[in-house]
């Protein structure tokens, strides 16, 4: 469908193509000069000792989980209220993820009062997800990680430049995750990145990305080695010289990204509530400094959503939800159902959650097109 105001849109040009062109004459495609060069930008862009970037975030989100030594047996909190990929990825380890609920229909990241009702004596770890790029209470859920000697990972697929304190989101836990995928802040079409301070994980997450070798095809290219070992169970996550060319241009672009995503999130806000001020725009109050990924709003309890949703795709704009609760998914609501426990906050968000477009290439006048749409669609309904 050609949408009047689609849900999200990329801005590459010249730049990336010129990138993306000098790395295909170079002769060299997989993790050289290029990634290196991607990994130091961005550990100085978010104040990280190390970084490595890898072939998505869901590739980041495993070795993450099997760096912090997670496996068969331990559990991993983590919020339903997330895509799919931040349960899985516990699983992949052979661990199981225990779902806590949000703080509140205001701020849809993970409670810490809902992660300590959690902990039972096989809980390894707490993974939040800074939710739509709002910071989780990392004071709070760090106070209790040390209380319960409990490792924290963060999922900041949604959060590249987000921060909290002065503290880039992703930098807080011992492992930070990022996603580069297409509807991102910043993009390379799929990817994902790495960052810790610790130097010890950051070389166990070095051998796990590239097969559990000791040295790269790029080490043995430029004469620094000659053969490798292979001394764990590692994967194939490696990203590739293009991608990492591409992320190289588009994390000079996203700081100005994102001060436009604000500006647009300010102009829905006012909008919205003069327009339609049944509609509740989530994140009101202050916490932090977000990088405004995604456009979340909860429609009024009893709304049709399919219906709205269908009404403003007669408008011509797309919208979308975020997300349904993995704990309601069929992989996971059996063995959740047989917990007993409830996630009354996460169910009535998930119902009522629809997700307006937001991109920094969006005009003005496309939010009042969007803000009166959603007036005029929830005037029907």
């Amino acid at each position: 469908m050609d949408w009047r105001v689609p849900l999200a849109d990329i801005d590459f040009g010249i730049a990336e193509e010129e990138a993306v062109g000098k790395v295909i004459r170079s002769g060299w495609l997989s993790m050289g000069e290029v990634t290196k060069g991607f990994e130091q930008e961005f550990a100085a862009f978010i104040g990280a000792k190390h970084t490595l970037a890898v072939t998505n975030a869901t590739a980041a989100l495993h070795l993450a989980c099997l760096a912090a030594g997670i496996g068969p047996g331990d559990e991993v909190i983590v919020p339903s209220l997330t895509f799919v990929a931040t349960a899985n990825a516990v699983r992949y380890t052979g661990a199981t993820p225990v779902f806590a609920d949000v703080e509140s229909l205001d701020w849809l990241n993970i409670s810490p009062a809902s992660i300590e009702a959690c902990i039972t004596e096989r809980t390894r770890a707490i993974l939040v997800v800074h939710y739509a790029g709002f910071p989780c209470d990392m004071p709070a859920i760090m106070d209790i990680a040390r209380r319960h000697n409990l490792t924290v990972l963060e999922d900041s697929a949604h959060a590249i430049g987000s921060t909290l304190a002065g503290r880039t989101l992703g930098t807080w836990g011992a492992v930070g995750c990022f996603s580069f995928f297409s509807n991102k802040n910043m993009t390379t079409g799929e990817g994902g990145m790495l960052a810790t301070d610790d130097d010890a994980l950051a070389e166990r997450l070095r051998i796990l990305r590239s097969h559990g070798m000791t040295s790269l095809s790029w080490d043995r290219h430029k004469g620094h080695a000659y053969t490798y070992d292979v001394v764990d169970l590692g994967y194939n996550y490696r990203i590739d010289e293009m991608r990492a060319a591409l992320g190289r241009v588009q994390l000079g672009k996203l700081p100005g990204y994102n001060q436009r995503r604000q500006h647009l999130t300010s102009l829905y806000r006012e909008l919205l509530t003069e327009l339609a001020p049944e509609v509740q725009m989530p994140f009101g109050e202050e916490r932090g400094a977000s990088c405004y990924h995604i456009l979340p709003v909860l429609l009024p309890p009893g709304t049709d959503r399919i219906h709205f949703m269908e009404g403003l795709k007669s408008h011509g704009i797309q919208t979308s939800i975020h997300y349904p609760p993995v704990h309601q998914f069929q992989i996971y609501h059996k063995e959740w159902q047989q917990r007993g426990a409830s996630l009354p906050l996460t169910e009535e968000a998930a119902a009522r959650q629809v997700t307006l477009p937001l991109y920094p290439t969006m005009r003005e006048e496309q939010v009042e097109w969007v803000a009166q749409a959603v007036k005029e669609t929830l005037g029907f309904l």
